[in-house]
């Protein structure tokens, strides 16, 4: 049994006339080309300590089998605006698990698709914590409830957007959040 107890946040954009070069380009901008990627659902672990991208790339080897949650939008579509973004939101006790949610989208800046994952993993955890709150209001006074509540102490996000290029050559986005 693998229980990650570092992760780091990354994201990229990559271009290229073939959709999976695309892709390939997102993911070294990223740094993340070098490793066998599997993607696994929400949990951020108990204990799971967030380090810089440069100090969890330092403990990858190429080649390892590498645990991400990872958010992924492409298009060829000239001045389409594409965005992935991975929402992040931690409990205050350190042993219990929090979560990660993954968004993409059109049409959408960095900052309301980043928000948006934000939310995402912030109610998500407000809901198995037992944290009262009006699903109708909007982000930022729910954030205050959550965080009021003494019981969620931190939520953030990492956002990659970009428009489709004007030749029509593929336009990949992502985040990920990268277990170590």
């Amino acid at each position: 049994m693998f229980v990650p107890t570092k992760c780091f946040f990354t994201k990229g954009v990559g271009i290229h006339k073939d959709k999976l070069a695309s892709f390939e380009l997102a993911l070294r901008q990223a740094g993340i080309e070098k490793y066998n990627l599997v993607y696994v659902s929400s949990i951020f672990p108990p204990n799971c300590q967030l380090v810089s991208k440069e100090d969890g790339l330092k403990e990858l080897s190429p080649g390892s089998i590498v645990y991400v949650v990872m958010a992924r939008n492409e298009t060829n579509e000239p001045s389409r605006l594409a965005s992935a973004a991975i929402g992040h939101a931690m409990p205050k006790e350190s042993n219990a698990y929090g979560y990660l949610s993954e968004h993409h989208a059109f049409g959408e800046t960095e900052e309301i698709s980043g928000e948006y994952a934000e939310d995402l993993a912030a109610t998500m955890l407000a809901t198995t914590l037992g944290i009262e709150f009006d699903p109708d209001k909007a982000w930022q006074e729910r954030e205050q409830i959550y965080k009021a509540s003494g019981r969620i102490i931190n939520t953030t996000h990492t956002c990659q957007a970009a428009e489709g290029v004007m030749d029509g050559r593929w336009t990949t986005v992502l985040a990920a959040a990268v277990f170590v």
